[in-house]
C-alpha cells in the first residue's frame, strides 16, 4: 500500500508497517540508557548514577547538536526516493545516493573535528555543569573514553536517515537494534563482568557505535543494489559538490543545528538545575528522565513514520497523500502515548525498583513519578510535529519554535523551581513540551498550503 504513481494514500495501515519496527528498535535506543543507570544505581553511591547522567548530557549536547545529519538527510533522501519511485532514471538514482554521500563526507569531517576538539570541549562543558567534585570527576572518565566514536556516531545518523528516508524499515530497524543490544552486552562486560565502573560504559558504548557504522554501511550497499542494480556510495565529484544541492543541505542542516542546540540546551539547564539540589535529586531526576527518553523514542517511531511519508508525498507531488499520512500517524501516535501514560501511572514503582536498590534516590522519585504519567500525552504533539516539517524540509519553522519554547521555558524553570523546587522544575519541563507542539502547530497550514501549490 505505499505512495506510488497512480495515487495511492496511506492510510493506518501503513503507518503501522512504517512505525511498528521503527518503535521496536527505537526503544533499544533509551534502552542503553537504562541499562547504564541501573548497572551504576546498584553501584555503592548515588554519585555513579550522576556521573552518568552528566557524562550522557555532553554527549547529549556534543551529538544531537549534530542530529541535522539524521533528521535532515531523511527529509531530503525521502525526497529523492519519491521522485526515483515516480521517475525512476539514472538522475534519480544518482540523486538517491548523493542523499547519502553528501552528509556520510559531512559526518566525517565534523567527527574528527571532535575529536581533535576533545580538550577545550570537556572543559567548557564540565565548567558550564555542576555537580559534586565526585560526580565530574566520574563524568570526565566517562567523556574522555567516549569521545574517540564521535565520527562513527555521526557517521551512523547520516547512514539511519537515508535508510529512513526510503522507508527501508528492516534495514533501520536491523542497525539500530544490533548496535544498542551490542552496547548494553558490552557495558555489562565491562562494567560487572570486568569492574571497570564508568570507564565501562563508556567503553562499551565506544566499540558499539563503530561496529554499527560498520554493519550500516553494508545493509546501505545491499539496499543500493536491490533499488538501483549499483551499491557504489560515492559519487561523482560535481554531483557530491553540486552548489544548489549543497545549499539546501547546508540551509537545512543549519536551522535543525540550531533548533536541535536549543533542545539539548534545555536538558541540559535541566540536569544542571537538578545537580543543584543535590546527588540525591539529581539521581532521582535522573532515572525520570530515562522514563521520558523511553516514551520518546518509542512515540518517535510514529515520527519517523510521518518523516517518510511526507517528504515521499511532497517528492511525488501528492498532497492528498501528505494529509493522509499526517492524519494516520497522529492518530496511532496520540494512542500509543494513552497507552504509556497509563503504563507509567500502574507500574512507576516497579520500573524504578528495576533502575535502582539505593532507598534514598527510590525515596526521591516517589513525589514526582506522576509526571511520567502525564509527560506522554503533553509531550506527543510535539514529537510528531518534528517528524511533519523534517518531512517537508521546512527547518526554519522548527528553528522558532524551538527558540520561543526555550525562551519561555527557562525563565519559567527558574521562577516555579524557586517557588516550588523539583516539582516547579518538572512543572516547567511539561510546559516546555507542551510549547514545543503549540509553537510547530502555528505553522503547519503553511506546510500544507506550500504541498498544494508544487
Amino acid at each position: 500500500m505505499a505512495l506510488n504513481a497512480a495515487g495511492e494514500t496511506p492510510g493506518m495501515r501503513r503507518v503501522m508497517a512504517l512505525a511498528a519496527p521503527i518503535v521496536v528498535s527505537n526503544v533499544t535506543v533509551p534502552l542503553i540508557g537504562v541499562v547504564d543507570t541501573a548497572v551504576m544505581g546498584h553501584m555503592p553511591d548515588a554519585a555513579y548514577i550522576g556521573a552518568v547522567a552528566l557524562g550522557a548530557v555532553v554527549f547529549s549536547f556534543v551529538y544531537w547538536g549534530f542530529g541535522f545529519l539524521r533528521m535532515a538527510t531523511t527529509g531530503l533522501t525521502a525526497q529523492a526516493f519519491g521522485r526515483w519511485q515516480a521517475v525512476g532514471d539514472a538522475e534519480a538514482a544518482l540523486a538517491l545516493r548523493a542523499a547519502l554521500a553528501r552528509p556520510l563526507a559531512l559526518a566525517a569531517a565534523l567527527g574528527l573535528a571532535l575529536v581533535i576538539l576533545q580538550w577545550p570541549i570537556g572543559a567548557v562543558a564540565f565548567a558550564v555543569l555542576n555537580g559534586s567534585e565526585t560526580v565530574e570527576a566520574l563524568a570526565s572518565i566517562y567523556f574522555t573514553i567516549r569521545i574517540w566514536g564521535a565520527p562513527f556516531t555521526l557517521g551512523g545518523y547520516a547512514v539511519l536517515g537515508w535508510l529512513l528516508g526510503q522507508q527501508a524499515t528492516r534495514a533501520a530497524v536491523a542497525m539500530q537494534i544490533a548496535t544498542n543490544l551490542f552496547n548494553v552486552g558490552l557495558s555489562l562486560l565491562f562494567v560487572l563482568g570486568f569492574g571497570w565502573g564508568v570507564a565501562g560504559v563508556a567503553a562499551g558504548t565506544l566499540v558499539a557505535e563503530a561496529a554499527g557504522l560498520v554493519f550500516g554501511l553494508w545493509l546501505v550497499r545491499r539496499r543500493l543494489w536491490r533499488t538501483t542494480g549499483n551499491a557504489a556510495i560515492a559519487v561523482p565529484r560535481p554531483v557530491l559538490l553540486d552548489r544548489a544541492a549543497l545549499r539546501q543541505l547546508a540551509g537545512v542542516n543549519f536551522d535543525i543545528f540550531v533548533r536541535t542546540l536549543c533542545l539539548v540546551f534545555a536538558f541540559c539547564w535541566f540536569t544542571d538545575r537538578s545537580a543543584q539540589m543535590g546527588d540525591r535529586l539529581l539521581a532521582a531526576n535522573a532515572i525520570l528522565l530515562q522514563f521520558q527518553s523511553f516514551m520518546a523514542y518509542a512515540l518517535d517511531g510514529f515520527a519517523f513514520a510521518a518523516e517518510a511519508l511526507v517528504g515521499h508525498a511532497i517528492g511525488a507531488r501528492r498532497p492528498q497523500a501528505l494529509r493522509a499520512g499526517i492524519r494516520a500517524a497522529a492518530g496511532l501516535g496520540f494512542a500509543a502515548s494513552a497507552v504509556f501514560a497509563v503504563a507509567y501511572g500502574l507500574f512507576g514503582d516497579l520500573l524504578v525498583a528495576l533502575m535502582t536498590d539505593l532507598p534514598q534516590v527510590r525515596a526521591a522519585t516517589a513525589d514526582y513519578r506522576w509526571w511520567m504519567a502525564t509527560l506522554p500525552l503533553v509531550s506527543v504533539g510535539s514529537f510528531l510535529l518534528d517528524g511533519i516539517f523534517i518531512g517537508a524540509t521546512k527547518a526554519a519553522e522548527m528553528r522558532n519554535a524551538m527558540l520561543v519554547s526555550v525562551a519561555a521555558f527557562i525563565p519559567a524553570g527558574y521562577l516555579l523551581s524557586a517557588q516550588f523546587g523539583n516539582q516547579g522544575l518538572w512543572a516547567a519541563f511539561a510546559l516546555f513540551m507542551l510549547l514545543r507542539a503549540v509553537t510547530l502547530g502555528l505553522y503547519l497550514p503553511r506546510v500544507l498550503r506550500a504541498a498544494d501549490r508544487r
